[in-house]
């Protein structure tokens, strides 16, 4: 018996992905940390009875998690299939380390048509050797689905190099606005740590070096840290086991109560349950709990671990934002780290649609800081969604300015930034492909529903592009918006809301004008 009480946008994912399965084999849906994704593929199994489904994840906690919550919000058996444990072939649903079914003679235990769909739990690891034999083994037979936080362009690129499309994706952004996940707030710490001496190996900074390299501001961090967090319940993450240890020590002395967990530790649950209950404060690791942790109490994080990895950043930063009784908001310290601008993932990056924007963000909040030097702490914390709001504003007027100087398109076509800023979308305004097949050109159906429309074909650059407009354009007909070209109309003659008029007040708005100028 299914205990489904599906969030809308649970729902609208489910939907959503059985209708891009009819057209592509392997999608991937992105919900940020805490939006409830083990229910939704969960939900989707349920959907998609007798299929049989197997769930692939890499650690421990997230293969309980799964066959738990599988089994409790769908009635479905979850078995697993890890190490000593044996899933019976007739289990609807196998929820299995991918690193035992990487093995030959796991692995082809499972007949190749076996399972009818095949998860992927945090799916930014895919592209592993583990993930690509186990998968090559289902590959024809059977529909992926990989579940990951929001990634940014750059990442959707190289997941890309598998997936066929991103068949759902919602943003924290939108999450937080429906009061789903809690809103995050920033102060930026003056503090500027040096990484320069750090090297980067597998695509992001060297724990050894970067535990180095933070040592020698840990006494400081723990002072500002005391200064800015009050009474919230705080998780602490940094690289190395002796660096963590070494913080639990220095708050202790400042007067915190505080301790360190990590995978060694004797009395793991232990710690996790007393500081659930509040014994003490702050809750130090070694990179442990960036999976498989749900605390919704916890109410503000430190990421003393940069990263160059936004999939990591999100899951450090989403331990902390769950909603939760008496809960107002989630702090982020955020440090002035000297190293490489654009390389390196901030706060802004969490909500901002696209990298552009989030550099603006950044630089907002690295001004502030350095204007106020030591006294930042004392300034009111900053809210990411206000700050995102105000630059994405910023650059839509950037963007509405270079197309204002480019005269070369007629009047009378639609240029799709004009379309997209004209909705509010920087996204759709600055897309980038990030499929494979996003670089093909467009196709001659897509140029002829487009220029029916009335955009300009000459500037739709790709098939990804060309269906990006589409998807918009279609989506405000269900919604029964106002056309493209209704949109252009109201947006040259002034209208003071384009993007919200439906296409019966645009027709008759429309009207009016042309009556006037009769």
């Amino acid at each position: 018996m299914s205990h489904f009480n599906l969030r809308p946008y649970q729902t609208q994912c489910i939907d959503d992905l059985l209708a891009r399965f009819r057209e592509y084999s392997r999608l991937l849906a992105v919900l940020p940390t805490g939006a409830g994704k083990t229910i939704v593929f969960a939900a989707l199994a349920h959907r998609l009875q007798p299929v049989r489904t197997l769930v692939l994840a890499h650690r421990d906690e997230l293969i309980r998690q799964a066959a738990d919550k599988i089994a409790r919000s769908t009635g479905l058996v979850a078995e697993v299939e890890k190490a000593e444990e044996t899933a019976g072939m007739e289990a609807p649903v196998v929820v299995a380390s991918v690193q035992t079914l990487a093995r030959e003679r796991r692995l082809h235990r499972w007949p190749r048509g076996h399972f009818g769909l095949v998860v992927v739990d945090e799916a930014h690891h895919i592209l592993a050797d583990s993930y690509q034999n186990v998968l090559g083994h289902f590959d024809g037979s059977a529909k992926v689905l990989g579940v990951t936080a929001t990634p940014d362009r750059g990442d959707k690129r190289s997941l890309g190099e598998y997936f066929d499309e991103v068949g759902f994706e919602i943003g924290l952004h939108e999450l937080i606005k429906d009061g789903y996940l809690c809103r995050i707030v920033v102060k930026t710490v003056p503090l500027q740590i040096d990484l320069g001496g750090v090297r980067t190996m597998a695509g992001d900074f060297s724990d050894a070096d970067l535990g180095q390299a933070i040592e020698p501001y840990l006494k400081r961090v723990v002072a500002e840290m005391k200064a800015a967090i009050g009474k919230r319940r705080t998780i602490v993450f940094l690289p190395l086991v002796r660096t963590s240890k070494r913080f639990v020590e220095l708050c202790r002395e400042a007067g915190l109560t505080a301790d360190h967990v990590d995978g060694a530790s004797e009395d793991r649950s232990g710690i996790l349950a007393r500081f659930a209950r509040g014994e003490f404060q702050i809750l130090s690791n070694s990179m442990l709990l960036t999976e498989g942790f749900d605390d919704p109490g916890v109410a503000c994080v430190v990421c003393l671990r940069p990263t160059k990895v936004r999939a990591l950043y999100s899951q450090i930063i989403g331990r902390g934002t769950r909603v939760a009784p008496g809960k107002e908001n989630l702090l982020v310290l955020d440090f002035l780290w000297h190293t490489e601008r654009h390389s390196l993932v901030r706060p802004a990056h969490l909500v901002a649609p696209t990298a552009e924007l989030a550099e603006d963000m950044t630089a907002i909040l690295e001004k502030a800081a350095q204007e106020h030097g030591g006294e930042a702490l004392q300034e009111p914390e900053q809210d990411l969604l206000d700050l995102a709001d105000d630059a994405k504003t910023q650059r839509e007027a950037m963007l509405a300015k270079a197309i204002a100087q480019n005269s070369r398109k007629r009047a009378q076509l639609i240029d799709p930034v004009e379309f997209a800023l004209s909705l509010h979308e920087v996204d759709l305004a600055e897309w980038e492909p990030t499929m494979k097949w996003h670089e093909a050109p467009p196709s001659d159906k897509q140029l002829r529903l487009l220029e029916r429309m009335g955009f300009a074909p000459d500037a739709v650059r790709s098939r990804g592009h060309a269906s990006a407009i589409l998807d918009r354009v279609i989506t405000r007909r269900d919604l029964r918006l106002a056309t493209p070209k209704q949109l252009n109309f109201l947006r040259t003659h002034g209208h003071p809301h384009p993007d919200l008029a439906t296409f019966d007040e645009a027709s008759a708005w429309i009207g009016e004008v042309l009556g006037r100028g009769k």
